[in-house]
Parts: structure tokens; C-alpha cells; sequence
């Protein structure tokens, strides 16, 4: 019998961890070209892929009466050919510099987003101001995209999620608002678009003067500026006509409206109500009690209504920013308003109990309070997770858009993780309680109200409304 052969294994040490490097976010340097242009630039050494964001001031509030969605039609035209190119020829190009172009348009105005190797980035930035600068808007593609979009109506008329969010835009804002309709407009008012329409508007909105470049990614190797000028630089536009900006008004009375969906398995919930913008000195104090209700697994909704008891996959909480204006030269604030609101689904039988319980994490909240341990796991979370969050070029680009979009300062957002960082538990406590007042939220449930109506009636929480499609 043969001796037993010993093995033996040699470790390499264990890596240790270093020191944090301190991280901010990072701070862009803003210019102005001779055409009137914004930008905003971001050199972020190792980003290879580099990110162009354009704010356009075309705002969904200016689209004409009747033509709601020829912002969306605009923007997705932009891309379909120009005097320079075809429609296929446009696409063949993006292709060959490895760019990615897309657009959209929201209440605050029309994105346009670029990503594209920094090797190739003159040549996208040409392209992308072809696509400003002169746009063919052919009546064929023009009327393909309206098809399509009239394609994709159905579809999200048939998405619980989509039609929770039209209702709660519909009851809280007066009729005659844009933000009581959908975004993307209506079938009536989509087959109405043609490609003279969407010149119209576009002649109307789209100049240099009022829009603004972001631009993200290791510029060293670049020289952006001979580059801006031989591209965006040659766009050219008259000034921007005056307008007035309508204010925001919406009725949160405590109501709900039931979206009747005959034989559904689960209810679609969607809780809301009009609040103040980033620019209210609250926002801080509000995103950290707003994470600490429902802003992860761990948050009180989701340890109740899942961990405990079992009615839902999870529940969120959050605060959207539908518009901002700037602040007044006089001092006083924006007339901006944010979207406030906790939505899920739960199990269609379970529907009554999972909102009395939703109702009494809120009214607990009010009447005990955040703790400390909340308070702290969530401003760790929050900040702490920041350097990762901005980890892309995109990610940055996309968030100075979003300041430029809202009216803010370029330091916004770094200055807003030392606000978090800073808030207590008493501040947050105080603004998520403000936020979501339990007698003062607009529910909205897509469901079958043969089974939910009479539940939902008996727990108290504002008039009943059931209504079809």
C-alpha cells in the first residue's frame, strides 16, 4: 500500500481595503458659443464613451391645442433624416461612428441624448447638429412615426402601470391643464399630426439661443472646441419668442378612482399628490424621509405590506419633478411642482387590507415618528451609493440636464448629498409626514372593482369613483 500523498496549498494574503478616496459630484465648466448655446462640460478621465445631452426649450404646455404629442412625433423625427442625408444615410452614419441618438420630449421641454466612442465624437457632434440645425421631416417618415405611435397606444392602455398614471394626472390636474393628458398625446390628437405640424413646431422651439449642450467623457485627448464650433456651433436661429408659463394647479382632495379591469389578479396602486420642486429648501429633508417610507426593501411599506404580511413583490415611495421655473428675481421661489406618490400591485382579494395597512404606516409615521436607525441606514445609502450611481459618463451627463432643465445651480446635486448627509430625523420626519398626508392623497386603482369597490368603500379614505377602460 502506497504511501498518502500530502497536498498542500499556499494562500496569497488577503487583500485589504484601502482608505476612501473622497468623492463629490463632479462640477462641469460652462461656456456660451457664439450662436447663443449653453454648454456645459465634464472631462471624466477613463470615460471613453462619452455623453451629449441637448435641452431644447420646447415644453409640452406650448404644443398646439389638438396636437398633444407633436413634441414626442418632433423628437423622434429628428433623427429621420436630414439636408444632408436620408433618413438610412443618417442611420448608416450614427452606425459608423458607433453612436447611439435618441430624443424625447416631457413637460419641461424635448432631450436629445448622444452617446459615441471619444475617437469618433466630431464626427457624432456633426451629425447631431444636422439633426438641429436642419431636419427634413419627410411626410413619409413623419406619417410612419405617427403610426407607429398610434400602434403603441393600445398597448399602454392595456399596461396597468401606464393607466394608473393617466387617471392620477387626469384627477389631479383641471382639464384645461397639459399635464391632466397623456404625455405622448391621444389617438385623436396623434392622427391629426403631419409633417407640417411638426415643422411648425419645431420652427417655433427649437433654436440654439435657448438650448443647452451637456457634454461628458475623457475630453483630454479632444479639441472640443474647434469641434463645437465646426458642429453645433453653425446652427443658427432667430430669438425666442416671449411666453408665459402656466402654473401649476392640482386638487389633491382625498378621493379614489377605481379603473375597472373585469376579472384582473391584482390591483395596480398608484397614491399621489402635487408638491414643491427641487428648488423648495424642504427637498432634501423630503428625499430622505421619502426613502425611509418606501425607497428600498427595507423601507416601513415594504416591511409591512411584504416582509409581514405577504400582500405584495414591493412598494415604492418617490418624488418626480413634472416642471420647475426659474426662481424669482424678487426672491421669491419657483413655481415649479413635483409628483409625490407610493405605487405597487398587490393580489386582487388582498386590495382592502393592503391599503388599510398602507393607511396605517402613514398615520403611525405621523404620529411616532422616523427613528434615528432609519434615518441613518438611509443617508448611507443614499450617499454612500453616489460614486457608483455616477459611475458613466451618461449617468452625469443626464443629472446636469436634469438642473439645467429644472432652473438649478450646476452645484445642485453635490450640494444636495451634504444637505442629506446634514438632515436629522426630526426634518425628515416632518417633510415625509407633509409630503403624504393620509386625508389628502388621490388613489388610484386598476382593478376589478366587482371585487375591490365595496373593500375600498368601507376603509373611509375619500369618495369612490369607479370608471371604465
Amino acid at each position: 500500500m502506497s504511501d498518502a500523498v500530502t497536498a498542500t496549498m499556499t494562500f496569497h494574503p488577503q487583500p485589504q481595503g484601502g482608505a476612501p478616496r473622497p468623492w463629490a459630484f463632479p462640477a462641469p465648466e460652462r461656456a456660451e458659443l457664439s450662436n447663443g448655446l449653453t454648454v456645459l462640460r465634464c472631462h471624466r478621465p477613463g470615460q471613453q464613451v462619452v455623453a451629449v445631452e441637448i435641452n431644447l426649450d420646447a415644453p409640452l404646455d406650448t404644443e398646439p391645442a389638438g396636437l398633444e404629442g407633436v413634441a414626442t412625433i418632433m423628437a423622434r423625427a429628428l433623427s429621420e433624416g436630414t439636408d444632408k442625408h436620408t433618413a438610412e444615410e443618417f442611420a448608416a452614419e450614427l452606425e459608423r461612428c458607433g453612436a447611439t441618438l435618441d430624443a424625447h420630449a416631457d413637460h419641461p421641454g424635448v432631450r436629445v441624448s448622444l452617446e459615441v466612442p471619444v475617437s469618433r465624437l466630431p464626427k457624432a457632434l456633426g451629425l447631431l447638429a444636422d439633426a438641429l440645425r436642419a431636419p427634413a421631416f419627410p411626410d413619409g417618415e413623419v406619417e410612419r412615426l405617427v403610426r407607429n405611435r398610434l400602434d403603441e397606444i393600445p398597448h399602454e392602455l392595456a399596461n396597468p402601470a401606464r393607466r394608473a398614471s393617466m387617471a392620477l394626472a387626469k384627477e389631479l390636474f383641471p382639464a384645461e391643464s397639459r399635464m391632466s393628458r397623456p404625455r405622448q398625446g391621444t389617438e385623436e390628437t396623434i392622427e391629426g399630426i403631419d409633417a407640417a405640424a411638426v415643422r411648425a413646431f419645431y420652427e417655433a422651439h427649437v433654436r440654439p439661443s435657448t438650448a443647452t449642450a451637456v457634454i461628458v467623457g475623457d475630453l483630454a485627448g479632444v479639441d472640443l472646441d474647434r469641434a463645437l464650433t465646426d458642429t453645433l456651433g453653425a446652427w443658427t436661429g432667430g430669438p425666442a419668442p416671449q411666453r408665459s408659463v402656466p402654473p401649476v394647479i392640482a386638487d389633491d382632495t382625498g378621493r379614489v378612482v377605481i379603473v375597472d379591469r373585469p376579472g384582473a389578479v391584482q390591483t395596480q396602486l398608484l397614491i399621489g399628490r402635487v408638491g414643491a420642486d427641487r428648488h423648495d429648501r424642504v427637498w432634501p429633508a423630503q428625499v430622505l424621509g421619502t426613502y425611509c417610507l418606501g425607497g428600498t426593501l427595507t423601507s416601513r411599506l415594504d416591511r409591512v405590506l411584504r416582509e409581514e404580511k405577504g400582500y405584495t413583490y414591493g412598494v415604492r415611495a418617490f418624488g418626480q419633478v413634472l416642471r420647475s421655473t426659474p426662481p424669482s428675481p424678487a426672491g421669491g421661489g419657483s413655481a415649479g411642482a413635483s409628483l409625490l406618490a407610493i405605487s405597487g400591485s398587490v393580489a386582487t382579494e388582498v386590495t382592502g387590507p393592503a391599503l388599510e395597512d398602507l393607511w396605517k404606516v402613514l398615520r403611525t409615521l405621523k404620529e411616532e415618528g422616523l427613528t434615528d436607525a432609519e434615518r441613518d441606514v438611509a443617508v448611507q445609502n443614499l450617499v454612500g451609493v453616489a460614486p457608483l450611481k455616477y459611475e458613466t459618463a451618461a449617468a452625469v451627463a443626464g443629472t446636469l440636464a436634469d438642473q439645467v432643465e429644472q432652473h438649478l445651480p450646476d452645484d445642485f446635486q453635490a450640494q444636495l448629498y451634504a444637505r442629506l448627509a446634514e438632515a436629522g430625523t426630526v426634518e425628515a420626519t416632518a417633510a415625509v409626514v407633509s409630503a403624504f398626508p393620509a386625508d389628502r392623497l388621490v388613489t388610484v386603482l386598476v382593478g376589478d372593482a366587482s371585487k375591490i369597490e365595496e373593500p375600498v368603500k368601507a376603509l373611509g379614505i375619500g369618495e369612490v369613483r369607479v370608471i371604465t377602460g
